[in-house]
């Protein structure tokens, strides 16, 4: 029987072209177990109908839950997430129907690594502050925005899964100490690549950028709360490659307001698309990104690899590489 894949039409870019380029779509177009088309229309949310006439759906940013699958008429078995975040799928409910959830978190990790890198060279070195300077003809004031050398400085990351582990491989050259926040991480392996493993509260008052690159879940939902950004140093930056409510906006923005910590480098935010509105896009200390600072060809096309990978292994009967648990 031929398997029938959705893709969701938010993959493609204003002129029709699939955002990952046509590469990976080859994938698909050479399995003849596999019949493929766009599902039509701007959708914000698997619907009933649309589960009742796939086999598996592969989505960009579309919310999949329990009320996706409830019906009887259910035809999906596998959803797979174009990137590492699942946050809007409820996995636990799918499971329970019998539908596995797959994402990408091989493809993403050196990418929002190398993401994370340039928000804090930016922040360090004040370059937008000398852009500005620049192009303003000021440029008898730039020996009072004095950048920040890293050899002095200390990295702290929250969260030291795969994102994690790839961005202090990247950052151990820059000769800074680093530091990790991860409960269920392997103190071994952090070591091993010239970080210590410490509880986030202790991490916190160490760290001149922190960094959150873990996953969003009830655990981690506003980890950094007013509390927490209390305890960062005033001269300190706080940056989010992860999700936008693993940090309590609105505290984050009382702490950028009262010098409570010193800037803020920010991909990700608590509604999205950001609401114009929104302070934090009105801060000179703040650098934004709309949830795509790590967009690369590279990065897409390797997230549609083994995105669409994990799509032709279940076709065929295999087991598919990146399996979210649903526990």
């Amino acid at each position: 029987m031929t398997f029938k894949l959705g893709l969701t039409s938010d993959l493609l870019d204003s002129r029709g072209e699939p955002t990952f380029g046509r590469g990976p779509l080859e994938l698909l177009d050479r399995d003849p177990a596999i019949e493929w088309e766009y599902i039509p229309g701007k959708i914000d949310e698997i619907t009933p109908d649309i589960a009742a006439r796939y086999d598996g759906l592969y989505v960009n940013t579309q919310r999949v839950t329990a009320a996706s699958v409830a019906r009887a008429d259910c035809r999906v078995r596998i959803v797979g997430r174009h990137g590492v975040g699942y946050d809007a799928v409820d996995v636990p409910a799918l499971a329970a129907r019998g539908v596995i959830v797959t994402n990408t978190p091989v493809a993403v990790r050196r990418p929002v690594a190398v993401a994370v890198l340039t928000f804090i060279f930016a922040l360090a070195g004040r370059l937008f502050t000398k852009d500005r300077l620049t192009r303003e003809g000021r440029w008898s004031e730039r020996g009072n925005h004095m950048g920040l050398g890293l050899t002095t400085r200390t990295l702290g990351v929250i969260g030291a899964g795969g994102i994690g582990r790839e961005l202090l491989a990247l950052a151990r050259p820059f000769g800074w100490r680093m530091l990790a926040a991860d409960p269920y991480a392997d103190p071994a392996a952090v070591r091993a690549l010239g970080a210590e493993l410490l509880p986030l509260e202790q991490m916190l008052p160490q760290a001149d950028f922190v960094v959150a690159t873990c996953l969003l879940n009830a655990e981690t939902r506003h980890l950094m709360n007013a509390r927490r950004f209390a305890l960062m140093k005033r001269e300190a930056y706080f940056v989010n490659m992860s999700r936008g409510p693993v940090a309590d906006e609105a505290a984050l923005i009382e702490a950028l307001r009262s010098g409570t910590i010193a800037g803020a480098g920010i991909d990700v935010f608590e509604q999205e698309p950001v609401d114009a509105a929104n302070p934090l896009l009105a801060m000179d200390n703040v650098i934004v990104a709309p949830h795509a600072l790590c967009w690369t060809d590279e990065c897409f096309d390797a997230i549609a690899r083994e995105g669409l990978g994990c799509m032709v292994d279940f076709a065929n009967g295999r087991t598919p590489k990146s399996v979210v648990r649903p526990g």
